[in-house]
Protein backbone atom coordinates (compact mmCIF):
# COMPACT_ATOMS: atom_id res chain seq x y z
CA UNK A 1 0.00 0.00 0.00
CA UNK A 2 1.25 3.57 -0.78
CA UNK A 3 2.01 5.79 2.20
CA UNK A 4 -0.63 7.61 3.21
CA UNK A 5 -0.62 11.20 5.77
CA UNK A 6 -3.30 12.34 7.50
CA UNK A 7 -4.19 16.02 8.61
CA UNK A 8 -5.65 15.14 11.89
CA UNK A 9 -7.57 16.57 14.61
CA UNK A 10 -8.16 14.12 17.31
CA UNK A 11 -10.60 16.75 18.47
CA UNK A 12 -13.09 16.35 15.16
CA UNK A 13 -15.13 13.31 15.21
CA UNK A 14 -15.03 13.52 11.41
CA UNK A 15 -11.37 13.35 12.29
CA UNK A 16 -11.66 10.39 14.77
CA UNK A 17 -13.87 8.39 11.97
CA UNK A 18 -10.98 8.71 9.13
CA UNK A 19 -8.25 7.19 11.54
CA UNK A 20 -11.04 4.31 12.75
CA UNK A 21 -11.32 3.31 8.75
CA UNK A 22 -7.59 3.46 8.76
CA UNK A 23 -6.50 1.54 11.34
CA UNK A 24 -9.63 -1.31 10.73
CA UNK A 25 -8.12 -1.61 7.29
CA UNK A 26 -4.73 -1.71 8.81
CA UNK A 27 -2.98 0.76 6.98
CA UNK A 28 -0.18 2.58 9.22
CA UNK A 29 -0.89 7.06 8.14
CA UNK A 30 1.73 9.56 8.89
CA UNK A 31 -0.49 11.57 10.99
CA UNK A 32 -0.23 15.26 11.10
CA UNK A 33 -1.38 16.83 14.27
CA UNK A 34 -2.02 19.98 11.68
CA UNK A 35 -3.15 22.25 14.56
CA UNK A 36 0.41 21.48 16.76
CA UNK A 37 2.65 21.48 13.23
CA UNK A 38 1.11 23.60 11.16
CA UNK A 39 1.58 23.08 7.36
CA UNK A 40 4.00 25.65 5.75
CA UNK A 41 2.49 27.44 2.45
CA UNK A 42 4.13 25.23 0.27
CA UNK A 43 2.12 22.34 1.63
CA UNK A 44 -1.03 23.98 1.74
CA UNK A 45 -0.44 24.79 -1.95
CA UNK A 46 0.49 20.77 -2.72
CA UNK A 47 -2.45 19.45 -1.20
CA UNK A 48 -5.14 21.87 -2.82
CA UNK A 49 -3.49 21.23 -6.34
CA UNK A 50 -3.65 17.22 -5.07
CA UNK A 51 -7.41 17.95 -3.82
CA UNK A 52 -7.96 19.68 -7.14
CA UNK A 53 -9.42 22.82 -5.09
CA UNK A 54 -9.62 26.51 -4.52
CA UNK A 55 -8.52 27.74 -0.94
CA UNK A 56 -11.05 29.21 -0.66
CA UNK A 57 -13.23 25.73 -0.38
CA UNK A 58 -10.77 24.60 1.99
CA UNK A 59 -11.51 26.91 4.48
CA UNK A 60 -13.82 26.06 7.52
CA UNK A 61 -16.80 28.67 6.73
CA UNK A 62 -18.17 28.35 10.45
CA UNK A 63 -15.16 28.89 12.69
CA UNK A 64 -15.37 32.44 14.70
CA UNK A 65 -11.97 33.75 13.28
CA UNK A 66 -13.33 32.83 9.07
CA UNK A 67 -16.25 35.86 10.67
CA UNK A 68 -13.85 37.28 12.52
CA UNK A 69 -11.51 37.98 9.43
CA UNK A 70 -14.24 38.34 6.96
CA UNK A 71 -12.73 35.33 4.38
CA UNK A 72 -15.96 35.22 2.54
CA UNK A 73 -14.58 38.80 1.12
CA UNK A 74 -11.34 37.44 -0.03
CA UNK A 75 -10.46 35.95 -3.27
CA UNK A 76 -7.03 36.04 -2.92
CA UNK A 77 -5.32 33.10 -2.91
CA UNK A 78 -2.21 33.79 -1.64
CA UNK A 79 -3.91 35.64 0.70
CA UNK A 80 -6.18 32.90 2.07
CA UNK A 81 -3.17 30.94 2.42
CA UNK A 82 -1.27 33.19 4.60
CA UNK A 83 -4.06 33.20 6.83
CA UNK A 84 -4.23 28.70 6.95
CA UNK A 85 -0.68 28.87 7.60
CA UNK A 86 -1.41 31.87 10.62
CA UNK A 87 -4.53 29.84 12.17
CA UNK A 88 -4.53 26.03 10.92
CA UNK A 89 -8.15 25.94 12.54
CA UNK A 90 -9.30 27.00 9.35
CA UNK A 91 -8.28 24.14 7.60
CA UNK A 92 -11.14 21.56 6.63
CA UNK A 93 -10.38 18.30 8.16
CA UNK A 94 -9.20 15.25 8.02
CA UNK A 95 -7.07 15.67 4.98
CA UNK A 96 -5.77 12.18 3.38
CA UNK A 97 -3.26 12.06 1.06
CA UNK A 98 -1.78 9.08 -0.90
CA UNK A 99 0.87 10.26 -3.69
CA UNK A 100 -0.75 12.62 -5.72
CA UNK A 101 -3.84 12.67 -5.00
CA UNK A 102 -6.01 13.87 -1.74
CA UNK A 103 -9.58 13.59 -0.61
CA UNK A 104 -10.97 15.82 2.39
CA UNK A 105 -12.93 12.55 4.03
CA UNK A 106 -16.39 14.63 4.51
CA UNK A 107 -18.14 12.29 4.35
CA UNK A 108 -16.41 9.19 4.92
CA UNK A 109 -17.10 7.92 1.77
CA UNK A 110 -14.29 10.24 0.09
CA UNK A 111 -12.03 7.99 1.85
CA UNK A 112 -12.79 4.37 1.02
CA UNK A 113 -12.83 5.56 -2.28
CA UNK A 114 -9.07 7.12 -2.08
CA UNK A 115 -8.11 3.46 -0.71
CA UNK A 116 -9.88 1.28 -3.30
Amino acid sequence: MQNIQIWHNPKCSKSRAAMELLENKNINANVVKYLEQTPSKEQIKDVLKKLNIQAKELLRSGEDIYKELKLKEIDDEDKLIDFMVEHPILIERPIIIKGDIAVIARPIENLEELLK
